[in-house]
């Protein structure tokens, strides 16, 4: 492939094809069937035909209460979260070429959860719960940071800044246990349901303010993915190329701290999301990252919301934190991706 062609790689190029859009119109289908799946099902069911009349005209029933203001909003929640770490997890696996990463094991989840928990014991009772996602993008930051200030030596390298996010992630984890063990019961509880990753009490302004991280973090994303396929390569050759590599690897790593950490922000630490789903849209969708871009985020979205429906509906009236039933599907994939890259 030529030089040229090679940089002009970007994630809507050559994948409008005929054997592209059914796959991403079934992926489409699928996440749409799982989202009235959810909606349909709890402690009051609803018809498919009831679901789909209350949506387009909403009346003042106790029906459409439950579907406006409970259901519909987690599920939104729950699609956004999961797709963001989704979309997350396939740019830094893509970036330091490895099927092992994701902002868990990148340090940036774990950074995240330790700057929830010291609001939390700290700070909430006198200023409340309402700044709780700032202060957890705050850790996810803080933690990115000193993974640049470690790994940094003429730039960064993939091996430098896989290493060293494992490193930050196993201080951070630190931080959250020693905060665990002198935190009150009441802050250890709300602690722990936050730290399983939850969508209860999801609300349309929680939404709204994933929403607004998205809106901008997202084209970015999108606008720098097109070097992807050069960072692929080996740096010397990249730069030949005319790609700046230091300064993209800079911005597409602050790209998804924003992106999986306003996510965690909202639904707490949803651990393997980001390393499943970029390798179930790459079963897909071999080549492309457009078309693997959005497979991973109906794929993650769907992980989400499929994880909620079971939380809240397996053992009743119980409401368990999602979170749970994602890290008893993603544990045991994480350790058939670690054999596979033994052997």
């Amino acid at each position: 492939m030529p030089d040229s062609q090679l940089l002009r790689c970007g994630p809507f190029s050559r994948h409008y094809s005929r054997r592209l859009l059914p796959l991403l119109l079934g992926c489409t289908a699928m996440t749409l069937l799982v989202a009235l799946v959810a909606l349909n099902t709890g402690d009051v069911a609803f018809s498919l035909a009831q679901t789909l009349r209350l949506l387009v005209q909403p009346d003042a029933s106790a029906h459409s209460f439950i579907l406006h203001q409970l259901r519909l909003p987690r599920v939104a929640l729950a699609m956004l979260a999961g797709g963001g770490l989704g979309l997350a997890g396939l740019i830094l696996q893509t970036l330091v070429r490895n099927p092992l990463a994701s902002p868990d094991t990148l340090g940036v989840t774990a950074g995240a959860s330790a700057g929830a928990l010291l609001w939390l014991s700290f700070f909430s009772l006198r200023y409340g719960s309402a700044p709780l996602p700032y202060a957890a993008m705050g850790g996810a930051a803080c933690a990115v940071g000193l993974i640049f200030l470690l790994s940094w030596r003429k730039g960064l390298t993939p091996l430098r800044l896989i290493l060293t996010g494992v490193g930050v992630s196993a201080l951070a984890g630190a931080v959250v246990t020693l905060v665990l063990v002198f935190s009150p019961l009441t802050t250890t509880f709300s602690a722990w349901v936050w730290l399983s990753g939850s969508v209860y009490a999801a609300t349309w302004d929680k939404v709204l303010r994933l929403l607004a991280v998205y809106v901008w973090a997202v084209p970015v994303l999108l606008f720098l993915a097109r070097y992807l396929k050069t960072l692929q390569l080996d740096d010397a050759l990249a730069i030949g190329l005319g790609v700046q590599v230091q300064p993209l690897r800079v911005l597409l790593l602050l790209s998804c701290v924003v992106l999986s950490g306003g996510a965690i922000a909202q639904v707490g630490a949803m651990a393997f999301v980001g390393l499943i789903a970029p390798h179930l849209a790459r079963l897909v969708v071999r080549q492309g990252f457009f078309g693997q871009a959005f497979v991973t985020v109906c794929s993650a979205g769907s992980m989400v919301v499929i994880a909620d429906l079971f939380a809240r509906t397996l053992f009743r009236p119980a409401d368990l934190p999602a979170g749970i039933f994602v890290a008893l599907a993603g544990a045991p994939f994480f350790l058939w991706l670690l054999i596979r890259q033994r052997t």
